[in-house]
């Protein structure tokens, strides 16, 4: 699956490119398709740099994401270290009560 589109869902859109445009148009649809992309690539990087140039030249820190993300795993960490005992008591307890009653099953 690629953007959300099945691949029923692929062949069905190919299949009306090729009777609306015909099979003789299909590369030369595909070769300008792929010039777009390639210039929304470029495009794309060329902004990314610009914003890259002009935060390091106003010495703004751009990895402010980076950073966050490095805080929110390491509070996920000291959760994830309180509650792994209170886990592994609840579990125990559920088998203490559920064992019997599946022996007896």
């Amino acid at each position: 699956m690629y953007l959300f589109i099945s691949g029923a869902e692929i062949f069905v859109i190919l299949l009306i490119v090729v009777m609306l445009f015909g099979a003789d148009k299909l590369p030369e649809i595909a070769r300008g398709l792929g010039k777009g992309m390639r210039q929304v690539k470029d495009a794309t990087n060329d902004i990314k740099r610009e914003i890259k140039n002009s935060a390091e030249k106003h010495d703004i820190d751009i990895d402010v994401a980076s950073k966050v993300k490095d805080e929110i795993n390491k509070v996920r960490k000291g959760v994830d270290d309180f509650t792994r005992p209170v886990t592994k008591a609840k579990n125990s307890i559920i088998d203490d009560i559920t064992g019997p009653i599946k022996r007896n099953n």
